[in-house]
């Protein structure tokens, strides 16, 4: 698997988790208060997003982003991944005869939950890969942390941009500290 693949199945996954947590959540609630299933649809696909989003806000408020750029952070990361995922996983709940109706107790609403996740991982993946491809989606994530790979998932080098040209590396620079990812700031 090349390293963009990886990147993107780091980026689903995180996608995923956000997205389940908020589909099981708005699944469980709006089948136990007996809500239509149009209900229960909305009411998970909002969750989803809010924790989606949440995710990612929360991991860019502790890589030092102010509250406005983490919650930028987190729309430009996850919008297009989280609304695929809500699109097909919703779209398997909702195909499948009786999954809505079953019941919080019964394996055929389980089961379908988690299959509905399941595909809607497979089908947002190569999605995900397009998007990190093209520095959009989860690239601006990554480009934060700790990593620092370009969307292709080539390493940068201290003072270089993403295509390799020195700006200047740390060793020509007199004043000021290197932080922990390699990063200069003038003192």
């Amino acid at each position: 698997m090349d390293n963009l693949w990886r990147v993107a199945t780091t980026a689903t996954t995180h996608c995923l988790t956000g997205c389940a947590i908020g589909e099981v959540l708005g699944m469980v609630i709006g089948t136990a208060a007996g809500l239509h299933n149009a209900a229960t649809v909305v009411l998970a696909v909002i969750l989803a997003f809010f924790f989606g989003y949440l995710l990612t806000f929360r991991s860019g408020v502790r890589s030092g982003l102010g509250v406005a750029a983490a919650v930028r952070l987190a729309f430009a990361a996850d919008t297009a991944s989280i609304t695929v995922m809500e699109l097909v996983d919703n779209g398997v709940v909702l195909a499948v005869p009786g999954a809505m109706e079953a019941g919080l107790t019964a394996p055929l609403f389980w089961g379908t939950l988690a299959a509905s996740l399941a595909v809607a991982f497979v089908v947002t993946l190569p999605v995900n890969r397009y998007l990190i491809g093209r520095g959009l989606g989860h690239a601006v994530v990554h480009a934060l942390h700790g990593g620092h790979q370009d969307h292709a998932g080539r390493q940068d080098h201290p003072g270089q941009d993403h295509a390799g040209r020195d700006h200047g590396s740390h060793r020509n620079h007199h004043h000021g500290e290197t932080d922990q990812h390699g990063h200069h700031h003038a003192s």
